[in-house]
């Protein structure tokens, strides 16, 4: 049975869905202010792995994915380069839309975008200030953390560290790995000219970034999640919001799985503009690799432990899927057009892979099964009912997978 590390309690669980069919699936999706890199990319693949093996074990999945297209960055962003905020979000769209499908990640189902859940996002806040969980000061609205008593349990936080006396964090984020103990923004009313904003009930002005997620979830889904997915970046000043907001007007948990993806570094540093480090899909076509082999080297790895890339590590990764393909069309071509599929191979093939994969999604494991029990095989020996059964079995893989076929 497939066992999931579920951050919240920090313990791996058998994964037992709130409805198997369709299981919810909520995804973090990109801050589209600037272009998505090959970090971010790590963590979308590791979703979109889950996402195949759940359909892989039976599983009907309805997923969700943001864009988060209004918040501060987007619009310094905007205004740096001279264009209106929409321009700037949506050709960044657009391009992650595009290398998304040439990495062969699958479609989610909704891909809302935050400037069109702002009517949902203020029926959020005005239900909070109903509530008296927000409140407005100064033309912003703030969610008070300690008006919901279970806040912080997702992170662990010690809520007896929180200060006492009253303090306000009016940015959409913050720089680093920290937390701001004190009242979040949900709402930036309008103050000055060229601003952008909407004109609502609650007056001129545009949502803060942490209840945009509470919006654009809760458009689509009005139940427990199955599963929430976000790198693990989120885990600070971010998914403990989301989750506060969204318990606050629902009396259900938001959802039972949490999971949280590490960070991809490069030569073992984080990527930065400061540093330069900084790496696109194109920058390693432009190098020879095709998208298969991007898609194996940012898949080949287990996703709770930071991911090293380094030039080295790219080349010896990619060798070994080259190798493997090449037996794979040996192995194809023997079977010509036999279609037998019941075969001790198969299944060993089959049992291999999927005792990797249960257990937390191990991927380099579950890879290296297989390539253990296909590379051992002589192809020429085979007969073609044994290389047909062989091939199907990789093919069912590579439904997960998406690098062989």
């Amino acid at each position: 049975m497939l066992r999931l590390f579920n951050t919240f309690g920090r313990k791996i669980e058998t994964f037992q869905p709130v409805r198997k069919e369709p299981v919810a699936v909520f995804t973090c999706g990109p801050s589209v202010y600037q272009r998505s890199h090959i970090g971010n990319f790590r963590t979308f693949l590791f979703e979109d792995i889950l996402v195949r093996y759940l359909g892989y074990l039976g599983y009907q999945v309805k997923r969700g994915m943001n864009f988060t297209d209004i918040e501060d960055k987007a619009i310094q962003e905007a205004a740096r380069q001279g264009v209106s905020v929409k321009q700037l979000t949506a050709q960044n769209i657009e391009g992650f839309v595009k290398e998304l499908k040439a990495l062969r990640m699958k479609t989610p189902d909704f891909m809302p975008r935050a400037s069109e859940s702002v009517d949902r996002a203020v029926e959020i806040i005005e239900q909070l200030l109903d509530l008296k969980i927000a409140y407005w000061h100064q033309g912003k609205v703030y969610f008070d953390p300690l008006k919901y008593p279970r806040f912080g349990e997702l992170f662990g936080l010690d809520m007896k560290r929180w200060p006492q006396q009253k303090r306000r964090f009016h940015k959409d984020t913050y720089p680093g790995m920290q937390w701001n103990r004190g009242d979040f923004v949900l709402w930036h009313g309008y103050t000055r000219e060229g601003e952008a904003f909407w004109n609502t009930r609650i007056g001129k002005g545009r949502p803060a970034w942490n209840i945009q997620d509470p919006s654009m979830i809760s458009r689509y889904f009005d139940e427990t999640l199955s599963i929430y997915c976000g790198g693990i970046d989120n885990l600070f000043r971010h998914h403990d919001y989301t989750r506060a907001i969204l318990e606050s007007i629902r009396p259900y948990p938001m959802a039972r799985y949490w999971l949280h993806c590490f960070h991809l570094h490069v030569d073992g540093k984080k990527m930065s503009k400061s540093i330069g480090n900084i790496l696109y899909i194109d920058d390693l076509q432009e190098q020879g690799y095709d998208m298969s082999e991007i898609r194996f080297f940012l898949i080949y790895g287990y996703y709770r432990k930071i991911m090293n890339y380094s030039d080295k590590r790219m080349r010896l990764t990619t060798a070994k899927l080259r190798r493997f393909k090449e037996q794979v069309k040996r192995i194809k071509g023997r079977a010509g057009s036999t279609t037998d599929a019941g075969t001790e191979q198969a299944r060993n093939i089959k049992e291999a892979f999927q005792e990797r994969m249960d257990d937390d999604l191990d991927v380099k494991g579950a890879f290296d099964n297989v390539n253990a029990l296909v590379s051992g095989l002589d192809s020429s020996n085979l007969t073609p009912k044994a290389a047909s059964g062989v091939t199907k079995a990789l093919k069912e893989v590579d439904e997960v997978l998406q690098v062989l076929f």
